[in-house]
């Protein structure tokens, strides 16, 4: 379903993705890892266009995605940081979201189910970092498409609305919908995550199920073996 070859990425001197290749196929959950600076959150924003390959292609549905946005059209995405008008109300911010995607929604449901009724004529500005995630978690669900890509989707969260977002994704993934998913929180991939592609300094260590790098590092612990990726890689 998507496609990266031979993606290379530079800013100044400094080589943020190094030649990098990556398949993923349609259907699933894959979590994308890696250390501070080890070039996932660069090759996401390669994905969704925010950011501009210095060589390599990327495709999606076998269709080139470089300097084109319709393709976006077929994507949902969640940021890591929800930079929100502070100003707009919860209510206008989604339906300013709502006029520019003109595609049916079902943020009712999401706005029950995060329990954000009461909240939607307050202003972004006064929300609480928990409640501002929920609210980023609504606009990134509330259309129906193909693929889903979620920055760090668990920032914030309570211990309640954390068990429905790991409900809400294990649906979206049995209508056969293809989920990408940066965190660093390990015992949340364990969960939830079909396969794992791990990253450091732009380059492809590790990718394959969640048994298999168990079984690669001989370590149970998925935290654990993470880190036995890395301490190898710089020892």
């Amino acid at each position: 379903m998507i496609d990266f070859k031979n993606l290379h990425k530079r800013f100044g001197k400094l080589t943020v993705l190094d030649g990098l290749d990556l398949a993923i196929k349609k259907g699933g959950i894959s979590a994308i890892l890696g250390p501070n600076g080890s070039g996932k959150t660069t090759l996401i924003k390669c994905l969704l266009g925010m950011v501009i390959p210095n060589e390599g292609e990327i495709t999606f549905k076998d269709e080139s995605v470089l300097k084109k946005w319709d393709y976006r059209n077929d994507l949902n995405y969640l940021p890591q940081i929800a930079n929100f008008p502070p100003n707009l109300t919860v209510f206008e911010l989604i339906q300013m979201v709502k006029n520019l995607r003109p595609k049916e929604s079902n943020e009712k449901e999401l706005i029950d189910l995060f329990g954000l009724n009461d909240s939607l004529q307050k202003k972004l500005g006064n929300l609480s970092g928990g409640t501002k995630q929920k609210v980023n978690i609504v606009l990134a669900f509330m259309f129906d498409s193909e693929l889903l890509i979620l920055d760090e989707p668990t920032n914030g969260l309570d211990p309640i609305a954390l068990i429905y977002l790991k409900e809400l994704i294990q649906k979206e993934k049995e209508k056969g919908k293809t989920i990408l998913i940066t965190t660093h929180i390990m015992s949340f991939v364990d969960e939830v995550a079909d396969d794992i592609v791990f990253l450091l300094d732009g380059k492809i260590y590790f990718k394959g199920s969640i048994d298999e790098l168990k079984k690669h590092t001989n370590i149970d612990n998925l935290e654990h073996a993470i880190a036995n990726l890395i301490s190898k890689q710089y020892a």
